[in-house]
């Protein structure tokens, strides 16, 4: 079938799409927006000036489909080029506008998708008859089906198509695309485990069937400058081998044209390498490395196929297979129309039309029997095909529960793993809390120790400062006692010559003076000794919890040395000192005045004696300073 006659199918559905009332025309309004479609799909320049001349008549009414292949088949189908154009591109177009109006919803919400029923679509107008409207019948009906179970790795079933058409005679004629989407999305032609494995496999057989790909799958590939060997995902048309860098064909590594020239050769094995071959082209030779010696086979007998094809100028393998199975069923059934006819003639004919008869019987009978080989040889190839995937589902299944357990112990692994960081984060924080606590414990003892060490300082400093003041005052004694002691050596004067020498005033002035100096250093000497020395210093070295208390006396025996060393400070008066004194109470004149020298005489009476007798005066009151 040539390129017009594929177009014509797509474009037979979107004209009769625009028919809404059946009629088998439609208004020339619709036909311009068509037509205007058709040569962007198609990439051929639009020429509205000679689509005006077409349609420009007295006839303002609709145009019928013979009106209008006229001008399809001058203007537009014999403009189109192969491989100018995306033919997926234009039945997408086509399928568009005639799904709206034919594509029942209750297909799409059965087993075929939106995406699936397009693919369907182009299938069924690779396979359809080429008669109006377009009908596939039931052998290419079978080989469909055949080829979507292959590749959903199922054996066909055929009692279901038999059942069908046994129900609807109408369709033993040839069913149109509708029925058939309709009947396959409910489940009346296949058996269907799951639709995601119908989704994958409806497009498997799309690639190979409508963009020619005979033959897929994984080689080793030779690199040509490097000579390294790498896999790649190999895809096998009739005029080139393209090769990728997975199957999703994103990364498309390089392409190998195949010409009329090129050769396809096995080659032995060599560098560890086994089931080798080769592609030669003028250009280079490209090496490969299949999997097993079966594959090997597969992809030699397919390129010899491409090959074959590129020579005799032939672009689908699928269209020469349809060709040819047409071929046979026309001449079934010319031999089965002929067979009565030959019964009658044979009575009648001659040696020579008997012997014509009975090579033709063998020409048909060898025709039927190499089908029938043909048939089991696919069958066998299926099964065992079947066989394998089987088995490799099999083993795919004792890695996945080998890999589930080896999860799970992981998985159990993991977990005490992850139960032992916890337990031994646990015991680090422990660690971590005690460390801070042993931290704030010695830092308290640090602290603690340096205060007792600056307590037993200031101790010291005080005690210190004590003796040294101890020491000042017994200096300060031992200066004023020796002018006393020698005042006391010396005979007394008498009272004429005191009298004579010196002024009256005076000598009194002076003994008082000495005498209110010794009052003093008897007072400093009994209050100057600071007491519990020993103490102090005993408690400071060992006792640092007695600081404030020993602050404390310490401040009570500083205050009385502040008063005295106040009182040394200031000066010495002519009878400061007396109304502090002992005064017996017996005195010579009883509510009189004394005069200075019975005063003085007194005095000095009084202190001779309380020396010889050893009395001490207490200590006088504090002051307030």
């Amino acid at each position: 079938m040539d390129l017009q006659s594929e177009l014509l199918k797509s474009i037979w559905y979107a004209f009769t799409s625009l028919d809404v009332e059946q009629s088998g025309k439609v208004s020339k309004s619709q036909l311009k927006v068509l037509s205007h479609n058709l040569y962007t799909a198609l990439n051929i320049p639009h020429d509205p000036v000679a689509l005006e001349e077409h349609f420009k008549d007295n006839n303002n009414g609709p145009v019928s489909n013979q009106g209008y292949m006229p001008y399809l088949n001058k203007y537009i189908l014999a403009k189109a080029t192969e491989g100018t154009f995306n033919k997926e591109t234009f039945d997408e177009l086509c399928w568009t506008l005639t799904s709206k109006k034919n594509c029942k919803p209750s297909i799409q919400q059965g087993l075929c998708s939106q995406k699936d029923c397009f693919k369907l679509f182009c299938l069924f107008n690779l396979l359809s008859e080429d008669r109006y409207p377009l009908v596939i019948i039931q052998p290419e009906l079978e080989y469909l089906l055949k080829k979507i179970s292959s590749a959903m790795t199922l054996e066909w079933d055929g009692t279901l198509l038999e059942e069908l058409l046994s129900q609807n005679v109408d369709l033993q004629d040839g069913m149109s695309v509708w029925e058939f989407l309709e009947h396959l999305s409910a489940g009346q032609l296949l058996h269907v485990e799951s639709k995601e494995a119908f989704s994958l496999a409806v497009d498997d057989v799309f690639m190979e069937m409508y963009h020619n790909n005979i033959k897929k799958g994984y080689l080793l590939k030779k690199g040509h400058v490097r000579r390294n060997w790498q896999e790649r995902w190999f895809v096998l048309k009739p005029s080139s081998l393209a090769y990728f860098v997975s199957e999703d064909l994103k990364e498309k590594k390089g392409e190998v044209l195949l010409e009329e020239n090129c050769v396809v050769e096995n080659l032995p094995d060599k560098e560890g390498r086994r089931c080798l071959f080769c592609v030669k082209t003028p250009i280079r030779t490209y090496e490969m490395s299949a999997s097993n010696l079966k594959q090997r086979v597969d992809w030699v007998t397919a390129m010899q196929t491409a090959l074959r094809l590129r020579a005799e100028g032939k672009s689908s393998l699928h269209q020469e297979l349809k060709l040819s199975r047409r071929k046979q069923r026309e001449t079934l059934q010319r031999s089965q129309s002929n067979e009565p006819v030959a019964v009658e003639a044979s009575q009648h004919s001659t040696p020579e039309q008997e012997a014509e008869t009975e090579r033709l019987e063998q020409h048909i009978e060898s025709i039927i029997q190499k089908q029938r080989e043909v048939e089991a040889k696919h069958k066998e190839e299926e099964k065992q095909e079947r066989e394998k995937q089987q088995a490799i589902q099999r083993d795919l299944e004792r890695q996945l529960e080998e890999a589930k357990e080896a999860k799970e112990r992981m998985t159990a692994t993991l977990t005490e793993m992850e139960k032992e960081v916890q337990q031994q984060k646990k015991r680090i924080r422990e660690l971590e809390l005690t460390q801070v606590k042993l931290e704030e414990a010695l830092n308290t003892q640090i602290h603690a120790r340096l205060e007792e060490d600056r307590v037993r300082q200031d101790l010291e400093r005080q005690l210190a400062e004590e003796q040294k003041k101890v020491a000042d005052l017994l200096l300060l004694q031992s200066q004023l006692e020796t002018p006393a002691v020698r005042s006391q050596e010396e005979p007394p004067p008498d009272d004429d010559t005191s009298t004579a020498t010196c002024p009256i005033n005076q000598q009194p002035e002076e003994s008082s003076q000495h005498n209110t100096e010794e009052v003093h250093i008897h007072e400093l000497t009994f209050t100057a000794a600071p007491p519990n020395i020993q103490q102090l210093e005993e408690s400071g070295q060992h006792n640092a919890e007695r600081e404030l208390m020993s602050q404390s006396t310490s401040t009570q025996m500083l205050k009385p040395w502040k008063i005295q060393l106040n009182r040394l400070m200031k000066p010495i008066a002519p009878g400061d000192k007396a109304e502090h004194l002992l005064v017996k109470p017996t005195c010579p004149r009883r509510g009189q005045a004394l005069t200075s020298t019975e005063f003085i005489a007194k005095v000095q009476t009084g202190v001779g004696q309380e020396k010889g007798n050893g009395y001490s005066p207490s200590p006088p009151q504090e002051e307030e300073e």
